[in-house]
C-alpha cells in the first residue's frame, strides 16, 4: 500500500511538474504574440482579426464552452494584448 501510494505521488509530482512547462510555454508565446501584435498597423491588425474569427466561426460550435473559453482569450490576446 505504501509502495502504491508512493507511486501515485512521484505520477502526481511529474504530471505537475509538466504541467508548470505548459504554462511557461504559453506564457511565452502569449508575450511573443502580443509582441507581433503591437507591430502590425491597423489594417493588417484587422484583417488577422478577421481572418481568426471566420476560422473560429467555421471551426467551432458556439455553445461549446471549450470554443468559448477559446474565442475570450483570443479576443483578449487581439483586442486587449497584454501590457
Amino acid at each position: 500500500m505504501k509502495n502504491l501510494i508512493a507511486e501515485l505521488l512521484v505520477k502526481l509530482a511529474e504530471k505537475e511538474e509538466a504541467s508548470k512547462e505548459q504554462v511557461a510555454q504559453i506564457e511565452a508565446l502569449e508575450i511573443v504574440v502580443t509582441a507581433l501584435v503591437r507591430k502590425l498597423d491597423p489594417q493588417q491588425h484587422q484583417a488577422i482579426t478577421s481572418s481568426i474569427e471566420t476560422a473560429m466561426d467555421n471551426a467551432a460550435d458556439a455553445s461549446d464552452e471549450n470554443a468559448v473559453l477559446l474565442r475570450n482569450y483570443i479576443d483578449r490576446l487581439l483586442r486587449h494584448p497584454r501590457v
